[in-house]
């Protein structure tokens, strides 16, 4: 006889990482009044669990105490128990992960925070093993019983700390210096951190941090040093070659465990990837690498084979665990390849370093390239194009094979500011390739969040099933702006700043704050909860308040919006110490910073032919320029009195309200910005 499976509330919710709790017989709640009111009514402390779909310690957790009985007996006896989908709401997340930050304890997911009934936090934790999670159920659930009033003490010290201002820590008065000394300074502070045999920054785990290298990159571009560009493309390969990188299907996991580069935590995840299309595609702009692009299209392939829907919407991540196992749809027995892979291609374990024993845990396999294909090929004397075919023939053949394994579960949730900044990475990479697929993926994508996740001017968080979560964050408007810059960057459409200048100003109605300049990650009309934070430290992914900056500055130069200007250059100037003293946390601060000080090039395209012109001027790398145009006429104000000369389109270069003379080809308006913004 088949018993139906009794369900929690959470098989309501539409997020997939709390429809995998809806089996669990803790009492689950979503975050919301319902949850908040009961804890009050009976003065119950509040155990919020905050996770997400991909997370392998969460389902680790899960398996080992929420699905247990007894495990959930206690917790529903002596708590009211919600569940946070942290990338549906990262505004609990952030909140709540510094509270346990201000308890001495180094945060990270799951995330498990004990409130009063007033949502104040008095203990958390992160992982809890089932024996070590039911003592502190029942030691924490003793000390509210029995020490109320320490427990009220210690809620309110924590509330009063996360009272205190994220900005007032770090703003500081700017001192204006030598441009070429502060990049230097800051470059400086990257290197010495350098691991010069792996690749990227000597230190484990290593996470890829893409908006380093891309400052990087800019870097070299203003000064020429070529030590910057060097390690740049030095861990651009190391990544690409590692077991971090999917050498059969593209994309890219979440982070390395090890300093190597080798062993992923194998989740993927879409920003990380929309993030390193960018930075891919600019690397390959600048060295022509082959290398750089041939991750940029494996990339492409697995995101429209794995992570893009029917009506062109980009889900969120793919699990790293398969039939209960981390990794294992990933990796390889050297038995399954040779016999795979077919004996016409012996040389591909060890092209992926496989062995006998195998290079990780239980005979298994990594997949990985410990050197180039160029040197592959020599040190194996192979015909270059017949072998390149063969590697190509090969992938086809194990990328089938393992689509024949049990498939990591996929979070098909759609997050809006992960979409934008997929946007962006497909549209940089129509820059360097001018292909149009990667302008199609862009505009298909564009379109399903107009059509699904925008109300005129507001923006939702994210979409799954026809159904909207909760309006958007400071970084869903940071990230579609952007998108919507570079989107008219590529086109020369008005409509793309049109909406751009619409989302801008709601962000300054809704979300900022004139007393200190900066943004609140929440709007004035969001959820309240108990406290409001400001989102400053650029990480993993950067942060709200210096892509907004970033946003005001570029979407100010082009509609030649001074206020908007303004409110980016003091955001950035009142944070310059910092960014020079701890670039890592603020690479993203430092690519504005660097903007700003440095200037954009206003490079205005007039005329009929442009758009083959925009093509040709764009596959080349060129930070610190700002492209527009119009074939007739365009509302932008620096276009209004520029027209064709002599009957052919025409390009103006203009830098510091100076414009030079008009010219017709791009190689004539190169020279021009080489002299006049690089000094070249």
């Amino acid at each position: 006889m088949i018993t139906e499976q009794k369900t929690n509330r959470l098989i309501n919710a539409s997020s997939p990482y709390l429809l995998q709790h809806a089996y669990n017989p803790v009492d689950w709640y979503e975050w919301g009044e319902e949850a908040l009111t009961r804890a009050k009514q009976e003065d119950k402390p509040i155990l919020v669990s905050i996770g997400y779909s991909a997370c392998h310690w969460c389902h680790v957790m899960e398996r080992e105490s929420f699905e247990k009985e007894k495990i959930a007996s206690v917790m529903n006896a002596n708590y009211i128990c919600i569940k946070v989908d942290r990338e549906e709401r990262p505004d609990i997340d952030q909140i709540y992960m510094d509270a346990v930050h201000a308890l001495g304890i180094q945060g990270g997911w799951p995330l498990h925070v004990f409130l009063t009934p007033d949502q104040k936090p008095f203990f958390g934790g992160t992982y809890f093993s089932p024996d070590v999670w039911v003592q502190v159920l029942n030691n924490i659930s003793n000390a509210f019983a029995k020490h109320r009033d320490k427990v009220e003490n210690t809620a309110e010290e924590l509330h009063q700390h996360l009272q205190q201002s994220d900005v007032t820590k770090y703003i500081s008065e700017h001192q204006e210096s030598d441009l070429s000394a502060e990049l230097k300074t800051i470059f400086q502070k990257l290197e010495a951190k350098f691991d010069k045999t792996h690749g990227g920054f000597d230190k484990a785990p290593k996470f890829i941090m893409p908006s380093v290298w891309m400052w990087l990159l800019r870097y070299y571009h203003a000064s020429q040093d070529e030590a910057a560009l060097d390690h740049t493309s030095f861990t651009l390969k190391k990544i690409a070659r590692g077991g971090i990188y999917d050498q059969i299907g593209g994309g890219f996991a979440r982070y390395s465990v090890d300093g190597q580069w080798f062993v992923p935590h194998f989740e993927k995840m879409l920003y990380d990837n929309a993030q390193l299309m960018s930075l891919y595609a600019e690397a390959f702009a600048i060295t022509k690498d082959e290398e750089f692009k041939t991750v940029v299209y494996e990339t492409f392939d697995w995101l429209q084979r794995k992570l893009t829907s029917d009506d062109g919407g980009f889900f969120s991540a793919l699990d790293a665990d398969s039939e209960g196992e981390e990794g294992k749809f990933y990796v390889w027995t050297k038995s399954e390849l040779d016999r795979i892979a077919g004996k016409d291609n012996a040389w591909a374990s060890a092209y992926f370093g496989v062995e006998a024993r195998g290079n990780w845990e239980d005979g298994k396999n990594i997949l990985m390239r410990s050197k180039s294909d160029d040197i592959f090929i020599q040190e194996n004397e192979f015909q270059k194009k017949i072998w390149t075919e063969q590697l190509k023939t090969t992938k086809k053949i194990l990328l089938r094979e393992r689509g024949t394994r049990v498939t990591p579960n996929l979070d098909d949730k759609i997050i809006t500011a992960w979409n934008a900044m997929m946007i962006s990475g497909l549209t940089d990479a129509y820059k360097a390739f001018d292909d149009q697929r990667f302008y199609k993926a862009a505009v298909h994508n564009m379109r399903f969040l107009e059509n699904e996740v925008m109300e005129a001017t507001t923006i939702y968080r994210s979409y799954k099933d026809k159904h909207l979560s909760v309006p958007g964050f400071l970084d869903d408007y940071a990230f579609v702006i952007q998108a919507q810059l570079k989107l008219y960057e590529v086109t020369f459409e008005d409509y793309w700043i049109k909406r751009a200048e619409a989302f801008m100003q709601h962000v300054l109605d809704q979300f900022y704050d004139p007393k200190d300049g900066f943004f609140y990650y929440t709007s004035n009309d969001s959820e309240k909860l108990i406290t409001r934070k400001k989102d400053i430290l650029d990480n993993v992914i950067p942060s709200s308040n210096s892509v907004i900056a970033w946003d005001l500055f570029r979407l100010g130069t082009l509609t030649d919006n001074e206020s908007w200007k303004n409110i980016a250059i003091k955001m950035t100037h009142s944070l310059s110490n910092l960014i020079k003293s701890e670039p890592n946390y603020m690479s993203q601060w430092a690519i504005v910073y660097t903007e700003i000080r440095r200037g954009l090039a206003e490079v205005s395209f007039v005329g009929e032919d442009i758009d083959l012109l925009r093509q040709e001027f764009h596959i080349e790398y060129r930070p610190f320029t700002v492209a527009m145009g119009s074939k007739s006429k365009s509302y932008l104000p620096l276009l209004q009195d520029k027209t064709m000369v002599k009957g052919r389109s025409t390009l103006y270069v203009c830098h510091n309200k100076t414009c030079q003379a008009p010219v017709h080809t791009v190689d004539a308006a190169t020279k021009q910005l080489n002299k006049i913004v690089y000094g070249r």
